[in-house]
């Protein structure tokens, strides 16, 4: 197996296994991943509008998540705010319940982030860290990663 292959597996490997695990945890709170990170963008850095939430969702390629948005809005979680002067311009929050949740959704990354520091422990991580954001960065994706890093969290 060339390098790139392999390293092309392991990522999807910690990925998928790390999704297995965040989706296990959220899942008694009824929160898919992809909701989980709306909830979260929203509570670090709302209220946004969908294309700004879209700029900074990993989950979703593009950056028009309605329909995933439109679940949330539909289970109470999140509100759609109109602009009074321009009911064009439509801004997304959390609702009550959702910064509840938001809590919630907190102590559960916090809790899959401290087990990756244990496996972390002793490794390589900044050159590691290094060689993932150079690939990221050829990707949208990663380009959403670099966004939220530097975004400004309220």
């Amino acid at each position: 197996m060339k390098d790139a292959e392999e390293f092309r597996y392991l990522v999807l490997a910690v990925q998928r296994e790390g999704n297995r695990l965040l989706a296990a945890e959220l899942r008694p709170l009824g929160l898919t991943p992809s909701q989980a990170e709306v909830v979260s963008v929203l509570d670090d850095r709302g209220p946004l509008t969908l294309s700004g939430l879209g700029e900074l969702l990993v989950c979703e390629t593009g950056v028009n998540p309605s329909r995933l948005v439109d679940r949330l809005v539909t289970a109470g979680i999140v509100e759609r705010v109109t602009d009074a002067g321009d009911r064009r311009h439509v801004t997304l929050t959390l609702t009550a319940d959702g910064a509840q949740l938001a809590e919630r959704v907190q102590e559960v990354q916090e809790g899959l982030n401290n087990a990756l520091e244990e496996m972390l422990a002793g490794q390589p991580v900044a050159s590691t860290l290094t060689t993932l954001r150079s690939v990221a960065s050829r990707f949208p994706a990663g380009e959403k990663v670099r966004r939220r890093k530097e975004a400004p969290v309220r």
